[in-house]
């Protein structure tokens, strides 16, 4: 099953608000909005990928929790760039300071900044060319670091801003959050498909 992109002249005069609304009036619907204002209804996750996000959004709540450096997000939540996109990676995290610099309606809302750090698993139904391009979308938005990971070829892509993608391949190492998430370490082999 393939995403659905709507574009219309309806949608794309919808503000901010409106297009808020809209979401909430379809919540059983993945939505993400780009630049252009084409509006993307995306198919669930496959309940592997799903299994994979769970670890991986486990893994960055505990070391949040430990650490105590920012907040947390799943894939539920929406973010509105910079371009006037509303990206929803399928793992992020934002420094604190930033966080508390955003009012209470901006908080409730698809916050106005985007992630110090995105992740997002490719599922079966993704292209990866367009969650590459993705990436980049969230790195030019502002994201320090994202990496893109592939289940199925056991293969990561690490965006960093200024840096050439750098693609790790295996599942037997060790990914690092870096300076952008001190002390984070993920266990690629945890999702490596299993059977």
């Amino acid at each position: 099953m393939e995403a659905i992109k709507l574009k219309t002249a309806v949608l794309d005069r919808l503000t901010d608000a409106e297009f808020f609304e809209f979401c909430q009036d379809h919540r059983d619907l993945r939505i993400e909005r780009a630049t252009s204002h084409q509006i993307t209804i995306m198919p669930p996750a496959s309940s592997e990928t799903g299994s994979y996000n769970s670890d991986l959004i486990t893994d960055l709540v505990l070391w949040n929790r430990q650490h105590q450096l920012g907040k947390t997000f799943d894939s539920s939540a929406g973010f509105t760039l910079s371009t006037g996109a509303m990206l929803s990676p399928d793992a992020s995290w934002l420094a604190q300071a930033r966080w508390d610099a955003l009012s209470a309606d901006d908080r409730r809302g698809f916050a106005r900044v985007c992630p110090d750090f995105v992740a997002e698993l490719l599922s079966p139904s993704d292209r990866l060319t367009d969650t590459m391009r993705k990436l980049e979308h969230w790195l030019e938005a502002g994201a320090r670091l994202g990496w893109l990971i592939v289940p199925a070829t056991e293969s990561v892509y690490i965006f960093e801003p200024g840096q050439p993608v750098r693609p790790v391949v295996g599942f037997d190492q060790v990914l690092s959050g870096g300076s952008v998430l001190p002390g984070f370490e993920l266990e690629l082999r945890r999702l490596r498909p299993r059977g």
